[in-house]
């Protein structure tokens, strides 16, 4: 991945004070209202961090303020989930855990219910990525061997780690979407003989197409279900450790010609995804839609923002509206800036992403230890989890609240539903499968912003911090 930090938008400077919470005398016709809605809050000082707030409304002085409304009969795309990419080495992190911290962790991350936040959608490597303690696949042979029947496929690099910790997961939530990228093929089946660039030998189309098949027979087998796969991560990039370099042209004949037929032959649902890197090639995934025969096979494309800019992705969803959009990947780097990331990933990637037509958001990544390791060598040195882990001990860092404001209350099966536009509290807006509204608003200010959320009947008073976030359901 190219990552650096110039890629985050101005940091904003953000001015710290308390929420208002008085009793406004003009509005006591919706105390009613005001108690059916629930409010979280995240603040940039961290005052709060995704707290659950009492409904108590803040003093109105002279003047208007804004009013931000949710429309219900306009709809948009269905929600997938919200989550992190479950790195091989979160996996070890995690794994390391005393028992009993390991249950309060991943029930904390993965349930729903109390303060847990519900993380709905995982992204994983098939075979190793960047952030994983070596390089790895499940094909790997001595030089000059080849198997393209996939006799010596093995899931066995997973089978400490990985594979456990996704059971846990699963028995906590056996409904989870997971998402597997390859950073890699196999040695054997490049150009070079080398884990880090290179590309797919066209000898091996068909023997690389086996090899997912395999991964998802065999991880269906351990009792996992791969809901999608991308074919590449990070196509246009070679310079990772591991990385493998696919342009569009390769892509689409790979698909249509290979893995698209042998994923039917073999009656594999998986969706297959294309792309998976940044939003400033738009014409990549447009290449591969445009062609009929590849198309057919593909459920959407999938960005991260290292390059370009959010609304790009409508340009993909304009040429193909037929095709889903995904967001698989943004990395926060170490060791963050509070206000700044939760500000810039919340508009950007939260309320933009969603409002650009993503079923899904997910950062990068779930866990690193106080160093941000582990790391293949060449890896990422500087990638932020969403928690760190020492020992047993976890401490919460600004993606896991990023991602708790959405996942804990949009789950799967949502439908993103209209909202006013305001620049300076940013919004977007759910209808939930059991028919509850969900509002996550910014306040991408830097004073305290008083407005107002109108649920139907009188609209109901909040204020938030100059960078503050709030979720209200109702």
């Amino acid at each position: 991945m190219i990552r650096n930090s110039k890629k985050y938008l101005p940091y904003l400077f953000i001015f710290t004070a308390l929420v208002s919470c008085a009793s406004d005398p003009e509005s006591q016709k919706s105390d009613k209202t005001a108690a059916t809605i629930e409010f979280w809050l995240t603040n940039p000082d961290r005052s709060a961090l995704f707290q659950k707030q009492n409904a108590s409304q803040p003093t109105i002085i002279g003047g208007s303020v804004p009013v931000l409304e949710v429309f219900e009969t306009q709809t948009f795309q269905s929600i997938d989930g919200f989550g992190f990419a479950l790195t091989g080495g979160s996996a070890i992190l995690i794994n390391q855990m005393d028992a009993a911290a390991k249950e309060a962790l991943l029930k904390e991350l993965f349930a729903v219910d109390g303060n847990n936040i519900g993380v709905s959608y995982l992204r994983i490597s098939i075979g190793a990525s960047d952030l994983s303690d070596r390089v790895f696949t499940y094909n790997d042979l001595p030089y000059g061997q080849t198997d393209t029947t996939m006799t010596q496929f093995s899931l066995e690099p997973e089978r400490k780690d990985l594979i456990p910790i996704l059971k846990q997961i699963l028995a906590i939530n056996p409904d989870i979407k997971i998402l597997g990228s390859p950073w890699t093929a196999p040695v054997w089946m490049k150009t070079i003989n080398s884990s880090i660039g290179g590309s797919l030998k066209p000898q091996y189309y068909s023997a690389y197409s086996k090899y997912f098949v395999k991964y998802i027979q065999e991880m269906k087998a351990e009792g996992i279900h791969i809901d999608a796969i991308t074919i590449q991560n990070e196509p246009l990039y070679g310079g990772n450790n591991p990385s493998m370099i696919m342009p569009a042209a390769e892509q689409a004949s790979f698909i249509k010609n290979h893995l698209g037929p042998v994923f039917k032959t073999n009656n594999i649902e998986t969706k297959i995804i294309i792309y998976d890197h940044n939003a400033d090639r738009t014409d990549y995934p447009i290449t591969v839609l445009n062609d009929p025969e590849a198309k057919k096979y593909i459920s959407g494309s999938a960005f991260h923002l290292y390059g370009g800019g959010i609304d790009d992705l409508l340009k993909v969803k304009t040429a193909h509206p037929d095709k889903d959009i995904y967001f698989t990947e943004q990395w926060i780097g170490a060791p963050g800036n509070f206000p700044s990331d939760l500000n810039w990933h919340v508009k950007t990637l939260i309320i933009g992403g969603m409002r650009n037509w993503c079923r899904n958001v997910i950062e990068w990544n779930l866990a690193s230890d106080p160093n941000q390791n582990p790391h293949t060598e060449g890896g990422c040195t500087q990638c932020l989890g969403a928690i760190t882990i020492s020992g047993s001990l976890v401490s919460r860092n600004p993606a896991y609240y990023i991602i708790a404001h959405a996942a804990k209350f949009v789950r799967p099966g949502s439908k993103r539903i209209a909202s006013t536009i305001s620049t300076t509290l940013p919004n977007v807006a759910f209808k939930t499968s059991d028919g509850k509204k969900v509002l996550i608003v910014l306040n991408d200010s830097k004073s305290t912003q008083i407005f107002k959320i109108n649920t139907g009947n009188e609209p109901t008073t909040y204020s938030l911090l100059g960078g503050a976030v709030g979720t209200f359901v109702w």
